[in-house]
Formats: C-alpha cells, sequence, structure tokens
C-alpha cells in the first residue's frame, strides 16, 4: 500500500498535530532534526521535524521539513484523498481541513459520491474528501 510523504518549510510539526486532531489520532509521532542520529550539525534544528507520522482512517500519513537551508514546493501536484463512512463525517473533515485553507471545490452531492470537496489547507496540502456511494453504479443517490 502506498504511504503519502508530505513535505513542509517549516511546519511539519504543527500540520501533523493539526491532522492528528482533525482525525483524532492519538499516535502521533515526530523526530526533530536536531535529535536524529548521524546528521551533520549544520544540520541539527531543532524546530525541523527529519520524519512524522500520524495514523488516518484510511492508512498512515508521513511527513517531513525540507532540510535547513533547502527550498521546495509543498505538495505542489498531489492531493490526499481521504474517505469518511458518512456524509456528516465527511462535511465535518472538509470544514476541518478547509480552515485557513482554499476551498477548491465546494462540499457537496456529485455524480459519483453523496459527498465530495476538494481543498488546499493552511499548510499547502491538497485534500480530496468523499463519501463511497452504497452502490457503486448508483453514485448520483442522496445520503
Amino acid at each position: 500500500m502506498p504511504i503519502p510523504y508530505l513535505h513542509f518549510q517549516g511546519h511539519c510539526a504543527e500540520a501533523l498535530a493539526f491532522y492528528a486532531d482533525v482525525f483524532g489520532a492519538e499516535d502521533l509521532q515526530l523526530m526533530r532534526y536536531a535529535d536524529a542520529p548521524d546528521v551533520d550539525d549544520a544540520m541539527r534544528d531543532p524546530t525541523r521535524i527529519v520524519h512524522g507520522q500520524v495514523s488516518l482512517p484510511d492508512g498512515l500519513l508521513m511527513a517531513s521539513d525540507y532540510p535547513p537551508g533547502m527550498t521546495g514546493d509543498p505538495q505542489a501536484a498531489v492531493s490526499i484523498m481521504q474517505l469518511a463512512d458518512t456524509v456528516a463525517e465527511a462535511r465535518r473533515i472538509f470544514t476541518a481541513l478547509a480552515k485557513g485553507g482554499s476551498v477548491i471545490q465546494d462540499f457537496g452531492s456529485t455524480f459519483f459520491s453523496p459527498g465530495f470537496g476538494m481543498l488546499k489547507d493552511r499548510y499547502g496540502t491538497h485534500w480530496m474528501i468523499s463519501v463511497a456511494p452504497e452502490d457503486p453504479l448508483d453514485a448520483s443517490a442522496d445520503a
């Protein structure tokens, strides 16, 4: 199973704590560059994360900050797809992740799901939040 690995510019700890809160995860793990073994002294930044992870309902999400002095675009061309069991739960997740971010597609019913929306959260991560239809061949049914 593929595991998404996100990269941040100094916001990894904050972002993963936010995701843990949104999804109710209690297993947030963070290792800072300053605590990593065999890291050059120039990389020992106590604020940046060399590796972090948290469990989401559909699997593990891993992340890190770019190394000190390195630049890069966070999550520019990938979205995390997260399924929810109900429209109400999907809407709750969508609303929480959208705070401080930007909505790409409003949450609502589509031909393939009774509840779907797309957003970019305040950390630059793109999300697709969806409810799987009860009958995949009749995805336009209301929930």
